[in-house]
């Protein structure tokens, strides 16, 4: 009884652990702008990952009037040539949406550029899809 009572508690702090795992999440400025990156899958993995972008400038308020341009690249390796992708990111509410489509495991390197009026900012980052 007292095995049966483990396995359960086991396989309920596993399900639990999986259903609230923590996005993968990103937080650098751009310029004057604070951006914190949000990936809905820790680790990034091949296929679909959905990402949320928050943007505030230096007054600590919601920017919700630039253009916001995902590009994921993957350097050239032996018999492989680079892959290089671009998304645009939409506004929902006070965050930018898009979807990232990771074509294989491994490291990509990401870059959100943020354009508003006439001047771009970027956050670079890499992630290691699994």
């Amino acid at each position: 009884m007292k095995k049966w009572i483990g396995i359960t508690a086991s396989v309920i702090l596993l399900i639990t652990g999986i259903a609230y795992a923590k996005d993968y999440e990103v937080k650098k400025k751009a310029g004057d702008y604070d951006v914190v990156i949000k990936i809905d899958k820790n680790p990034p993995s091949v296929g679909k990952n959905n990402m949320e972008i928050e943007i505030k400038d230096k007054s600590g308020k919601y920017v919700t009037d630039a253009k916001v341009v995902v590009e994921y690249t993957m350097p050239a390796m032996s018999g492989m040539p680079a892959m290089d992708y671009k998304t645009d990111a939409k506004l929902d509410g006070y965050e930018y949406k898009a979807t990232m489509d990771l074509s294989m495991s491994g490291s990509w390197n990401v870059v959100v550029k943020i354009t508003r009026g006439d001047k771009t900012s970027k956050v670079k980052f890499s992630v290691d899809a699994q």
